[in-house]
C-alpha cells in the first residue's frame, strides 16, 4: 500500500495496481457514512492477556530475522486512521474497520519492513477487504492469502493484515512472509466466507464464475462494475452484497446479489432501481442496454438479484433464477 511511502517506494506498490492507486476521490465523499465511533482499543484487542502492546507481544515478535521493531505499535481507529492512510481509510471504514495497528522494522543494510494489522467487525468484512484487491498468487497464510511485488495480504478471523518492504529483495520478502505465518498463528480465532457467496449460481455454458467480490457500499460496486454515481440501490453498512463475474472467451457477465435487513428495504431499493436503471423498460425487469447488452432484476424476499451485460435477454432471466434455486436452497 503506498500509504506513507516514498516515490521510490511507491513505484513497487503501484506496479501491483493496489489500493492507492484505485480508490477514488470520490470514495473520500461517498463512504462518510461509514464511520463507526470507537475508541483507541485496549491491549486486549491484539494481546494475550497481561500482554501489553509495547514493542514486541505475543502478537508480534520484537525481533525477527535480524529486523528490529523502531517504531510502534501506533495504534488506530476509524476516526484517526487518516492521519496514517489519507485518503486511502474510507475504503477499509466502509469494510467497517474498527482498530489499526503499524509496527515498522528496520536492519542495518536492509529495507525497511512495515505491518499493519486491522480488526474489522467480523470475519466477512476481513474477507472483504482481502478480496476487494485481489489479484496476486496465493501464499497459504491465514485463511486466505496473497504474495506479489513485496507485498503479503491475507486474512483470518475478523483480522486483516498487511506487511510489506520497502523496496523488493529476496532477504526483505523471504522475512515478510515469515513475519506473515507468524502472525496468522497467534490469531487464534477464524471465521467464515460471507454466507452470501454461496448464493450465486456456478454460471451457464459457456460462461464460468472467474471472481467474486463482497461489498456494503455502491462506491465500491462502481469501483469493479459502474452503475450509478447516486446510491440507487441503498447499499449501506449492514447491507451484504456480493458482485460476481462471470467470463468466457470474449464476454464478460456480472450477478449482482444483495441481502437487505428486512423485505420492505429490498422492495424500496428494487423501485429505485427500477426508476433508475429500467426506466424504458415500460414495466418490465429487464432490458437491453445501450452497449446492446441485457440487464434483469429480480427480488426474493429481502434479497436483489440483477444480472448485468448478459449476451441475451434469456441468459439474463436463466442466471437470475440459478441464483433464486440457489437462494432456495439455502434457506
Amino acid at each position: 500500500m503506498c500509504y506513507n511511502l516514498t516515490g521510490s517506494q511507491c513505484e513497487t506498490m503501484n506496479s501491483r495496481k493496489n489500493i492507492c492507486q484505485r480508490v477514488s476521490i470520490t470514495l473520500l465523499a461517498g463512504l462518510a457514512i461509514f464511520v463507526i465511533p470507537s475508541v483507541i482499543f485496549p491491549c486486549s484487542a491484539f494481546c494475550d492477556e497481561g500482554v501489553m502492546m509495547k514493542g514486541s507481544s505475543s502478537f508480534w515478535p520484537g525481533e525477527i530475522d535480524g529486523w528490529k521493531i523502531t517504531e510502534g505499535p501506533a495504534p488506530y481507529d476509524s476516526t484517526t486512521a487518516y492521519k496514517y492512510m489519507n485518503g486511502a481509510a474510507e475504503l477499509f471504514i466502509a469494510y467497517n474497520m474498527r482498530t489499526l495497528t503499524v509496527v515498522k522494522y528496520e536492519k542495518a543494510d536492509q529495507p525497511g519492513i512495515t505491518l499493519e494489522v486491522f480488526r474489522m467487525a467480523s470475519p466477512e468484512d476481513a474477507y472483504g477487504i482481502f478480496s476487494f484487491e485481489s489479484d496476486d498468487p496465493r501464499a497459504g497464510i491465514g485463511q486466505g492469502s496473497e504474495f506479489g511485488g513485496g507485498l503479503l495480504r491475507f486474512w483470518k478471523g475478523s483480522y486483516f493484515v498487511s506487511i510489506y518492504g520497502d523496496s523488493p529483495g529476496t532477504a526483505v520478502e523471504t522475512t515478510t512472509l515469515r513475519l506473515g505465518n507468524q502472525i496468522a498463528s497467534t490469531i487464534k480465532e477464524t471465521g467464515n466466507l460471507p454466507k452470501i457467496l454461496s448464493f450465486l449460481p456456478d454460471g451457464l455454458t459457456p460462461f464460468s464464475k472467474t471472481q467474486t467480490w463482497f461489498v456494503h457500499s455502491h462506491i465500491l460496486l462502481n469501483q469493479r462494475f459502474f452503475v450509478a454515481y447516486e446510491n440507487i440501490l441503498n447499499l449501506s453498512g449492514d447491507v451484504d452484497a456480493v458482485l460476481g463475474r462471470y467470463g468466457s472467451q470474449k464476454e464478460k457477465v456480472y450477478l449482482f446479489l444483495v441481502k437487505y435487513p428486512s423485505v420492505i428495504r429490498a422492495d424500496d431499493a428494487l423501485g429505485g432501481f427500477k426508476k433508475a436503471y429500467l426506466a424504458d423498460g415500460a414495466g418490465k425487469l429487464s432490458i437491453k442496454t445501450e452497449n446492446n447488452k441485457w440487464t434483469a432484476a429480480e427480488k426474493y424476499g429481502n434479497y436483489l438479484v440483477i444480472v448485468f451485460d448478459a449476451p441475451d435477454e434469456q441468459f439474463a432471466v436463466q442466471m437470475i433464477e440459478l441464483a433464486a434455486a440457489r437462494l432456495k436452497e439455502g434457506k
